[in-house]
């Protein structure tokens, strides 16, 4: 018995969730997260439930509503229709828009998204998207990565927060992401 629980812990370290001197957060996500319509919850590395996504389909347009563990509305993502390239918009409780996420028009190998903040700097996100393999930077600079290499369980994937970021933007942004690929 002892054994198996040793090897346990090594996988974990091995994905890197067990990195007890890390200051970054970590939230476990759920692929293809958000069909419009279903709920469900984004944990921490810790298994705790931090932020619930509510799916409504019952707009004109497509809506998912970001919630504390609270209930309290932080923000909803919309999805922009008739727009020239793929696009959604983060809003924030009260309908402001907070970022635009597009994704890019030309490709040559990867997929290429563009998220622009308001207020602050643009962030762009690359790498091998629909396997959930990918940085999100501002300029050279990673802001938070996504993998599947931190869950064995299928369908799920981590994202990897850089600290003093807004953390439920960045779990926004990946929302959309994941919609839009």
């Amino acid at each position: 018995m002892r054994r198996g629980a040793e090897r346990r812990e090594e996988r974990r370290d091995d994905r890197g969730l067990g990195n007890r001197g890390s200051d970054k957060n970590r939230y476990q996500m759920r692929e293809k997260l958000a069909s419009i319509g279903d709920d469900f919850w984004i944990e921490n590395e810790h298994g705790q439930k931090m932020y619930k996504v509510d799916g409504k389909a019952l707009r004109v347009r497509d809506t998912l509503k970001f919630k504390d563990a609270h209930g309290n509305e932080m923000y909803q993502i919309q999805e922009k229709k008739l727009h020239i390239k793929d696009s959604m918009e983060v809003e924030d409780a009260h309908g402001n828009r907070v970022a635009m996420v597009k994704k890019a028009m030309i490709t040559p190998v990867r997929d290429r998204f563009t998220v622009n903040i308001k207020g602050g700097a643009d962030l762009e996100v690359k790498g091998n998207i629909l396997d959930h393999e990918y940085t999100i930077g501002e300029g050279r600079d990673k802001v938070a990565e996504s993998s599947k290499k931190w869950f064995r369980v299928r369908d799920t994937y981590g994202v990897e927060i850089e600290p003093g970021q807004d953390d439920l933007l960045i779990l926004a942004v990946t929302v959309c992401i994941d919609q839009m690929a």
